[in-house]
């Protein structure tokens, strides 16, 4: 036999018994996957934007198949992606909260003094990293769309006055404004929830008010106030949602304005109609 064939004969016997090896690997090591995992998947609208916490949709279908994670935590899916998996996996499907992000400044064009003449690039996240920008707030927003690029829903534009502007029916709280924003003003909250600080300064109060007409400035009037619901957190007041009763708040005496409603005037015809007691007025 030459030597050509015997190398051939050679190859060809090592080539089948690699081939079968692998075989009978592949049978006694195979880990089966569980089917629900694409099921789930195809049931996920494949946005892949991490707001359920997990890398992708693919790792939370997994998480939710393989390690009892909750059904509920895509809020791009909405309750119809909860229906869908909660159905997959044979459990009862619960309600879901509507959730939209939130910017915490009010800090307008008109409102927010400047430091300097701002020349270059526009970008949030190159303004913060070079200059911080041309407002004298270090805090504040900085008018500069990220937030608005990333947005894949189309919720969010820039407004007038420099500020963006969140539109609730289609913002489908994915964080992405959370994360492109290098000041973190943007926050995810239940769409019914419009009582907040729409500050986050730190400074001083005169630093603060120097800055920025409605900035919040410590003063701690509204903390006294709140039976421990608000406290003040590096001269910044803090309000635990869970806790907080607006009701007892005294906005007026709060100079700024920083706390307050989103939307006041539909708060201050809601308490015309039901009084604080919770009692509606009767005819």
């Amino acid at each position: 036999m030459s030597a050509l064939a015997l190398s051939l004969l050679a190859m060809g016997g090592l080539g089948a018994f690699f081939a079968a090896a692998l075989a009978i690997a592949d049978k006694k090591l195979r880990v089966e996957e569980d089917p629900r995992i694409g099921l789930v998947n195809d049931a996920l609208p494949g946005a892949n934007c991490g707001a359920c916490g997990y890398a992708g949709c693919a790792a939370y279908a997994e998480a939710v198949a393989t390690e009892g994670e909750a059904v509920d935590k895509c809020p791009v899916g909405g309750q119809d992606c909860i229906d869908d998996v909660a159905r997959i996996m044979g459990v009862e499907a619960s309600a879901a909260v509507k959730h939209v992000a939130r910017l915490m400044c009010r800090g307008t064009s008109s409102l927010a003094r400047t430091k300097a003449d701002y020349e270059g690039p526009t970008d949030c996240a190159v303004q913060d990293l070079v200059s911080g920008g041309g407002k004298a707030c270090q805090w504040g927003c900085l008018g500069g769309g990220d937030c608005v690029e990333v947005c894949n829903f189309g919720a969010l534009e820039m407004g007038p006055d420099g500020l963006p502007v969140v539109f609730d029916d289609l913002c489908t709280a994915c964080s992405a404004c959370v994360t492109a924003c290098p000041r973190d003003l943007f926050e995810l909250h239940p769409v019914e929830r419009e009582f907040f600080v729409f500050c986050k300064s730190h400074d001083d109060p005169k630093t603060a008010k120097a800055a920025c007409d409605v900035a919040c400035t410590g003063c701690g009037i509204c903390a006294r106030k709140s039976e421990g619901a608000i406290t003040m957190v590096d001269s910044l007041a803090v309000i635990d949602h869970d806790a907080v009763d607006p009701s007892i708040i005294p906005l007026e005496k709060c100079k700024t304005g920083a706390i307050g409603w989103l939307h006041p005037d539909k708060h201050q015809l809601a308490e015309l109609v039901q009084p604080a007691g919770g009692a509606k007025t009767e005819e």
